[in-house]
């Protein structure tokens, strides 16, 4: 399967290297339309977006599992997928400062299902009780795709790794990443997911949210630190908790998220884009996120 994905990600590479430009892209599209496919998110706050504007946009218009009335990062990768000329069913189940164990145990009947693709967000130290120890999520994420291919042996299961909290690297004493560089953490959990997704053929690859951050912070888009006020000219990836993601954040969770999953260059989308506009992001900002994600990605 991962040989598989590796040929799917160069082909998305070629097509992103032809693709118009944004007024192209409204008359004609960047995509040949597809027949429709399905994605599940299973996650917690970090996929729903909460303490932005990302929590309830567009919440109509993708399948809420909990009924809910979220939105989140499932809605924004709708509406770019749209954009793109792609059709997908999004369907997500979260529940916040929940873990993979959670969603196994207490909302395995609701989630299994022959799905194309399944992201899984795990909680945003892995362990609440040791953070930084991978064993739960080694145990739980596999267990996870292995659910699903019970219903579609083909199903695509990504890990995300997700970001750096603010809050733990400048302000928690007791925190493992107390008073490391902005970028440990989430370089840290990276490279845990890298683990897990090596020891597991039920896991096909992770995203890389966590390292997109830190590049935006590396190309001076975002501030690395928010407790000292945020530079002009550049915005924080945090909400106001420096805990969760701003919608400049989830923006770019989602961006990241949209690229990994399509082969497509998110650069494809430009300053023009309606989710970063509707989302209240400066068109600049909207640009230069996409230019992050997609470095991170690997485009060129």
């Amino acid at each position: 399967m991962k040989i598989l994905k590796a040929l799917a990600a160069t082909f998305g590479l070629i097509i992103a290297s032809v693709a118009p430009a944004q007024d192209a892209l409204e008359s004609t599209g960047i995509a040949a339309h597809q027949g429709s496919r399905s994605i599940l998110f299973v996650g917690n706050s970090f996929t729903q977006g909460e303490r932005s504007a990302a929590l309830h946009f567009r919440w109509d218009t993708v399948r809420d599992l909990t009924n809910s009335q979220i939105g989140g990062i499932p809605a924004i990768f709708k509406v770019l997928a749209q954009q793109a000329g792609q059709e997908w069913d999004v369907v997500h189940e979260t529940r916040g400062g929940m873990d993979l164990d959670f969603h196994f145990k207490e909302r395995r009947q609701l989630i299994a299902g022959s799905w194309d693709v399944v992201v899984l967000q795990q909680y945003s130290t892995l362990d609440r009780s040791r953070p930084g120890d991978p064993s739960t999520t080694m145990r739980d994420a596999p267990s996870l795709g292995r659910l699903f291919a019970e219903s579609n042996p083909d199903v695509t299961v990504y890990l995300m790794a997700t970001w750096s909290r603010a809050d733990l690297v400048f302000r928690s004493r007791q925190s493992r990443w107390y008073g490391q560089p902005i970028t440990a953490m989430a370089e840290d959990l990276e490279a845990m997911m890298e683990q897990v997704d090596a020891s597991s053929d039920a896991i096909d690859d992770i995203i890389p949210v966590g390292g997109a951050w830190n590049r935006a912070m590396a190309m001076g888009i975002a501030d690395p630190n928010p407790f000292d006020g945020i530079a002009f000219g550049q915005v924080s990836l945090w909400a106001y908790d420096q805990y969760h993601a701003s919608a400049e954040g989830s923006y770019l969770e989602a961006l990241v998220v949209f690229g990994k999953v399509t082969g497509l260059d998110p650069r494809m989308f430009g300053e023009k884009e309606l989710a970063g506009h509707e989302l209240g992001i400066d068109p600049r900002v909207v640009k230069q996120l996409q230019e992050s994600a997609a470095a991170e990605l690997g485009f060129q």
